[in-house]
């Protein structure tokens, strides 16, 4: 029988500051192929490209990777400002209709990073721009200018989860260690979005979607890094793949 497909957002590149290209992280595509044990395939961020009910009649789960351009801000009722960052109104176009789409029709959904936050958004939320700026919040950044790898994605945020949540239920555990990579993050929870977990400076850290037919969780950190071997993220890549295999028995009847 063949592996479910879980298809994989991309993002706007612009390759050698010429040629317009949509990519992606190997270590997601790993993380599909080899935890979820899932055939993954390429999601271009590109509205005209595919319709969504397209993409959900072929597929049996998405992931919604993280990438660098934000949200942008006119999603949730903010006038772009140069603090918001770059955009990547194509992929806004194709992830935020993608998510509500998968919830009503129960299509198993895992948001990474800026993931979460169209997650988020996708349900009315909002989002700080740089959540450093925020009183009692601290910097969720990589060390400035570093490019050492294992210091880049070095477990280093305490997450608290919520008691009997989805996660805490999932993990077995109350506390996680996670990597931490982002300026932006979560302000206000949009309807239907339950927090699953907060940093130490109470920064939401993950997210559940309430209702949600299948698995619908959003986590702020790179889970795809190490997923094989981080046991957090293997977690969460399983239980992608076990709904995926779920979803895809219904799909083929």
């Amino acid at each position: 029988m063949a592996r479910p497909v879980i298809g994989i957002l991309c993002n706007r590149f612009v390759s050698e500051q010429l040629r317009e290209t949509q990519l992606i992280g190997r270590r997601n595509i790993d993380a599909v192929a080899t935890v979820a044990d899932c055939t993954p395939l390429l999601i271009p961020a590109l509205p005209d490209a595919a319709s969504v009910g397209d993409l959900l009649d072929a597929l049996d789960g998405v992931v919604l990777t993280g990438g660098r351009a934000n949200v942008h801000p006119r999603h949730y009722g903010e006038e772009l400002t140069e603090r918001h960052g770059d955009m990547d109104e194509d992929r806004d176009g194709v992830a935020l209709p993608l998510v509500r789409a998968c919830i009503e029709a129960g299509v198993p959904i895992l948001g990474l990073c800026k993931g979460i936050q169209e997650i988020n958004v996708a349900f009315g939320g909002t989002l700080h721009p740089e959540v450093a700026e925020l009183p009692g919040r601290h910097r969720h950044r990589m060390p400035k200018g570093c490019r050492d790898p294992e210091i880049v994605f070095e477990l280093r945020e305490q997450v608290r989860l919520r008691p009997g949540g989805v996660l805490a239920t999932m993990l077995g555990a109350e506390s996680i260690r996670t990597n931490s990579l982002h300026g932006q993050a979560i302000l206000e929870p949009g309807e239907r979005v339950v927090v699953e977990g907060w940093a130490a400076d109470e920064t939401i850290e993950a997210i559940s979607v309430a209702g949600a037919g299948s698995f619908a969780v959003g986590v702020q950190w790179h889970a795809e890094y190490n997923a094989a071997v981080d046991r957090v993220s293997r977690v969460l890549f399983a239980g992608l793949g076990d709904a995926a295999r779920v979803r895809g028995r219904c799909r083929r009847g």
